[in-house]
């Protein structure tokens, strides 16, 4: 069985006060981490931003909202199109302010996407090998 998952959905970006425009969420998902989802947003062939996300936390969000600090969820609705909202601080500005953006997705796309690592790593079965990862730590000190 594949141990990877990707998919490249199309979302709406909105940084600021500025309208949406489009760019693309390049989502993976490796069972080595079995907790996160790297999100890779680009426009034009580059990188806009790369966030790494809980997967569990994630699939809430299509629910309800969740999240605090630097990544917030949310379900919204238009009509009959149902939306994941993530919003996202970034660093700080010199004014004092934050660095902040929108994506707004369609979430029957975020939610196939999850499906398919469930069938990676079912919900519950994620397993973390401390030992390797305190090996590693040790090792790089």
């Amino acid at each position: 069985m594949n141990s990877f998952v990707h998919k490249t959905l199309v979302v709406q970006l909105q940084a600021g006060d500025t309208d949406r425009f489009s760019v693309l969420a390049h989502l993976s998902y490796d069972a080595a981490d079995p907790f996160a989802v790297t999100v890779v947003f680009s426009h034009d062939g580059r990188v806009l931003a790369r966030w790494q996300l809980d997967r569990e936390m994630l699939g809430e969000a299509l629910r309800r909202p969740v999240g605090v600090g630097d990544v917030r969820m949310r379900p919204e609705s238009r009509g009959m199109w149902q939306e994941l909202r993530l919003e996202f601080l970034g660093d700080a500005r010199a004014d004092g302010g934050r660095h902040h953006a929108v994506v707004f997705a369609w979430a029957p796309g975020f939610a196939a996407f999850l499906r398919e690592t469930y069938e990676v790593v079912r919900p519950g079965r994620e397993e973390v090998h401390v030992d390797d990862f305190l090996a590693g730590v040790l090792a790089g000190g």
